[in-house]
Order: structure tokens, then C-alpha cells, then sequence
């Protein structure tokens, strides 16, 4: 499968992946950035952002996607960053091609199975009715009677796009991603020590990286050092100085 992709600066190639309704429009800013010593690649996985839609949507196939990716552009040893569901992909990745990768950036994602807790925002996006709901606005309106959050909504929300005058529509595949929400949550397979530097972020208002999950996370990834910053689980969004540094230092001092 041929992802979309941008690429920003040059040097050592740092590939980002975004997480479970994102895209790479949230890492842009962030890229450019990182462009400033490094080859940045943002990608859209599968049904998400403009990259393809498929039926087929789990770990394997991005891992596979991702391989693909590499191979397709010549990127050699990269550095993988993920946050969340791109961040269980860097994993995987990582157990799969330990070769392949130089150093392994995981933001808020353990390497743990997740119970499905997407069923609010599910609910939320299906009961925004596009063939009547023709502005931003009013599926804003619709969408805070399920999620309330207002970041969350704009995050959400920014995957709207106009199809044609007064047509709005979902850029991720969402029949898809309802479907098939319970892979996202599958734990990390053919574990194996990766030995490479690994840094994780975890955020401390969010629950998806806990300080019990610290011992397996370490015996995974025997090398990697875990920070932990003031934030939910959209970290790099809150606070993107901070972990930009905190990235940064990683990456430069290794």
C-alpha cells in the first residue's frame, strides 16, 4: 500500500506516525521543527488522513505498511517516532525489523492490551448525519452531545473536509475503524528484547501508561528511558515545547 507522506529538512530520517483518528496534518508543526537536523517523514496510516482505505486494519497490516514505506522510499535505519496507535506500530515494527530501526520514540502506549474505550467518540461521529449537517459547526453541535471535551471534539473535527459545495465528509474510514476498533487494541506480538535506544512519554493525566506498566515496558526494552510530562494522552499537543525537548535530548545525546 502506498501511503501518503510529506517530508520536511535533511539528515538522519525520523519517521513519525500519528495515532487512532489522526493524521499527519497534527504532526506538521512538529516536523518542521525536527526538520531543523533530521529527514522527517509524517505518513497517514491505512483509512486514515489520504492514505488508502482497506478493509484489512491491524497491527500487521500497518507494520506492513510501514515496511513498505521504508523499503519504497530508501530510508535507511530510521528513527521511529509513534503516538498511541502509531506508537503500538513503531513497536511492532521494532519487534519484527529490529534491524531496521536505529532509535524508537513511543509517546503515551504501552506495549499492553487496551480494553475498547472508543465507543463514546464512535457513537458521537455516527450520530452526525452528513447528509443533513452541512457546516462545521452544526456537526460540532451534534458531536458535543456525546463528547463534551472540546479539544477532543476539534481534534476529531478536523478530519471534516468538503467533498463538494455544502458536502462534508470523514477523511478515516470510519465503517472501517468501528468495525475493526478492537485490533487497535491488541497487545504487542512476537516480542522479543529490542536493544536499540528507546524513549517513551507517557502523559500523567493519562491512563494509557501507568507506573505498574514500567517493569514490562523495561522488559521489552531493556535500553529505554521513560519521561513523563504534565498532560493527558494528546501530549505533544498540549505541550509541544516541552516534548520537543524532551525528543530532542533523546535523540541528540544517543
Amino acid at each position: 500500500m502506498k501511503l501518503n507522506f510529506k517530508k520536511y529538512g535533511e539528515g538522519e530520517p525520523l519517521v513519525i506516525l500519528h495515532g487512532l483518528f489522526g493524521s499527519l496534518d497534527n504532526w506538521a508543526s512538529l516536523a518542521k521543527k525536527f526538520g531543523e537536523h533530521f529527514e522527517v517523514f509524517i505518513v497517514d496510516a491505512r483509512n486514515h488522513g489520504t492514505s488508502p482505505h482497506c478493509e484489512d486494519f491491524n497491527y500487521d497490516r500497518m507494520t506492513d505498511d510501514l515496511y513498505e514505506f521504508v523499503m519504497q522510499n530508501n530510508i535507511i535505519e530510521p528513527i521511529i517516532l509513534g503516538h498511541s496507535m502509531g506508537g503500538k506500530t513503531a513497536m511492532q515494527f521494532a519487534m519484527n525489523y529490529p534491524n531496521l530501526i536505529s532509535k524508537l520514540i513511543v509517546a503515551d502506549i504501552a506495549p499492553k492490551a487496551y480494553p475498547v474505550h472508543h465507543t463514546t467518540i464512535l457513537d458521537g461521529m455516527f450520530s452526525i448525519d452528513l447528509e443533513i449537517i452541512s457546516t462545521r459547526k452544526g456537526a460540532d453541535n451534534q458531536l458535543r452531545m456525546h463528547v463534551p471535551e472540546f479539544s477532543t471534539r476539534q481534534f476529531l473535527l478536523k478530519n471534516l473536509y468538503w467533498i463538494e459545495n455544502e458536502k462534508l465528509a470523514w477523511r478515516f474510514n470510519l465503517p472501517i475503524i468501528n468495525k475493526k476498533i478492537e485490533n487497535i487494541g491488541q497487545k504487542l506480538a512476537n516480542i522479543q528484547a529490542f536493544e536499540a535506544p528507546t524513549l517513551f512519554v507517557r502523559g500523567e493525566k493519562s491512563n494509557y501508561i501507568t507506573e505498574s506498566d514500567f517493569e514490562p515496558i523495561l522488559e521489552i526494552f531493556p535500553n529505554a528511558e521513560i519521561k513523563t510530562m504534565n498532560t493527558g494522552h494528546w501530549l505533544h499537543a498540549e505541550k509541544p515545547t516541552e516534548f520537543l525537548q524532551i525528543v530532542s535530548s533523546f535523540l541528540l545525546s544517543n
